[in-house]
């Protein structure tokens, strides 16, 4: 008897990326998920799935705030966070799990008004460090996320 071959419809190809964005991450040191390097909607929203807890829906707010902020935004996960930036101006946004909070990078943040508040050992870099219970002021949180995206942003 001969074995059978699997065969892929030509339609739905599955590239070697796509498999490591859907598999199950790992949760890192402060719950933080450890997601593959790559570009693209999937992978933030991949990375947003596996935050725990609490923090998936800070995710989401987030995610959702700077999307409708920033219709173009280009989106990857990079170090194991997600990196929101524009086409040839670099990323302005990040953010990242920790055990009691998930903090959000801006990457040009001194420049902001106001400046958000958590103060960084890198010159421009400011930080938002969001708590469970938290309610997060979307109206300041947007502007910051406005005035970021229009700023030379950082390049790795």
């Amino acid at each position: 008897m001969a074995a059978k071959k699997s065969v892929r419809s030509p339609k739905s190809p599955t590239p070697a990326s796509a498999k490591r964005v859907s598999a199950k991450p790992k949760l890192l040191a402060g719950g933080n998920p450890q997601i593959a390097k790559a570009e693209g909607d999937a992978a933030v929203q991949a990375y947003i799935a596996a935050m725990p807890g609490w923090k998936r829906d800070v995710g989401r707010l987030l995610d959702g705030l700077i999307e409708r902020a920033v219709p173009k935004v280009r989106k990857a996960v990079k170090w194991n966070s997600p990196f929101y930036g524009v086409e040839d101006q670099g990323w302005f946004v990040s953010f990242h799990c920790f055990t009691r909070y998930a903090k959000v990078t801006f990457f040009r943040g001194t420049a902001l008004r106001p400046h958000p508040p958590g103060e960084s050992k890198h010159k421009e870099v400011r930080y938002l460090d969001v708590h469970e219970h938290e309610k997060l002021d979307q109206k300041v949180v947007t502007g910051w996320i406005r005035q970021a995206s229009k700023l030379p942003g950082w390049i790795p």
